[in-house]
């Protein structure tokens, strides 16, 4: 069953399935005399191989990333893929098949998910985990399986790597026995890495844990990211402005006051700016509350509501990602005060503002709105996690949950 989980089995057998056979199936019918410039049905051929590998290619980088379930993403990733072999094909002219490509695109989306489901089932990494140090909470993470080692021996089941808080003081048998695992290729990892790879977050309690002066976000990507943005805004400007118009009407219809909502937020290198959004409270309602939106908050309008749920709210922040203050996705911005309030606690909280704010990030598909301090702090850890591994494909992948999160209202209050 372990074979299934392996990247070679995987594309042989996409190729075989999704490529071959179909072909295979039309191939009789298809006009290859010898000597003959290559028809449509070959073209596809070459085409839907190539959407294949992009495909899988981007599938593999997204569940890269803690808690993303390969089955959820399989369809998306082998449709962008497709479709843009396909805009190619139409842009440059190339007479293609479109059977050959539907059959491939159908068939392909079938065997991976076979495959990552049987993966699934067949396998559950499974951790050995040294009793000392700071491992609280550890073993709650019952994503993966945990084999409690009390002694420096080798436990006799399989395991995938041992885990251990590094920064214990542990005992000279302990250190052999560490140093020895590493040369016999088990993996040995730090608590701290593990938590992160199995959460989605880093955790930064101390400034000594800080660790992104090393790892700061690909200036390269940043500036690409910039321009993705603004022809992004460009594209779906028309479309946004249609929604925001047909929100406002229904805003002035159900309350009175100011269709829109302006509140000064901490932006990118720390410098204040006013973020845009549809008022959802009734006037004043900022003011009566705290910071935080409860559940089923009084404030909130009618109208307000159903607004926030699916975050067409968020929309006119279109404007503060023309005028550079804002990215689609990125940490939430905060509002001043609770920004000023988290910097006094935790002196490294500036590097938050490293990269622009967005209007979806990590924190957001993760968790939602926040309505207490303690799960604002969650929030953070979050935040810091998209810093240090920032790149296009976490973006893909937030894109991607961000759809899903605004088609069930996941996290609105």
């Amino acid at each position: 069953m372990r074979l299934v989980t392996r990247i070679r089995f995987q594309l042989i057998g996409g190729i075989v399935f999704a490529i071959v056979v179909p072909a295979l199936a039309r191939w009789p019918n298809a006009n290859l005399l010898p000597g003959s410039e290559m028809n449509s049905l070959q073209f596809a051929v070459l085409g839907s191989t190539l959407a294949l590998f992009l495909g899988y290619w981007a599938l593999r980088q997204m569940i890269a990333y803690p808690g993303v379930q390969a089955t959820q993403y399989i369809a998306p990733a082998f449709a962008i893929s497709y479709s843009i072999v396909i805009m190619m094909f139409f842009f440059l002219r190339i007479d293609y098949s479109r059977y050959q490509f539907g059959a491939s695109f159908m068939v392909a989306i079938v065997w991976f998910y076979a495959c990552f489901f049987l993966a699934r089932r067949a396998l559950l990494q499974s951790f050995a985990l040294v009793e000392a140090g700071d491992t609280n909470g550890v073993k709650d993470m019952d994503t993966v399986e945990w084999v409690s080692l009390s002694k420096p021996v080798f436990p006799e089941r399989r395991i995938d790597g041992i885990v251990v808080d590094l920064r214990a003081d542990l005992s000279d048998d302990w250190n052999r026995f560490l140093a020895e695992s590493a040369l016999q290729g088990v993996p040995v990892y730090h608590v701290k890495q593990m938590v992160e790879a199995l959460t989605g977050k880093v955790e930064i309690e101390h400034l000594s844990e800080n660790s992104f002066g090393s790892v700061l976000p690909s200036l390269l990507y940043r500036r690409l990211k910039r321009v993705v943005d603004l022809a992004m805004a460009v594209i779906l400007a028309p479309f946004f402005l249609i929604l925001i118009a047909l929100a406002a009407i229904s805003i002035k219809l159900d309350s009175s006051g100011p269709v829109f909502f302006l509140q000064p937020r901490m932006g990118f290198r720390g410098k204040p700016f006013r973020m845009i959004k549809l008022r959802t409270m009734k006037v004043g309602g900022q003011k009566e509350g705290g910071s935080f939106t409860e559940e089923n908050d009084p404030r909130i309008t009618r109208i307000g509501r159903h607004l926030r749920k699916y975050r067409i709210d968020e929309l006119p922040q279109i404007v503060n990602i023309f005028a550079g203050q804002m990215s689609w996705i990125g940490p939430r911005p905060e509002a001043v005060e609770l920004s000023d309030w988290y910097q006094r606690d935790i002196p490294f909280y500036s590097y938050r503002h490293i990269v622009r704010p967005g209007i979806s990030g990590w924190a957001q598909v993760h968790q939602g709105n926040v309505a207490q301090v303690e799960q604002a702090t969650h929030k953070l850890h979050y935040d810091f996690y998209y810093i240090k591994h920032f790149s296009p494909w976490l973006d893909v992948l937030i894109t991607a949950k961000t759809i899903r999160t605004v088609l069930t209202g996941f996290g609105s209050k």
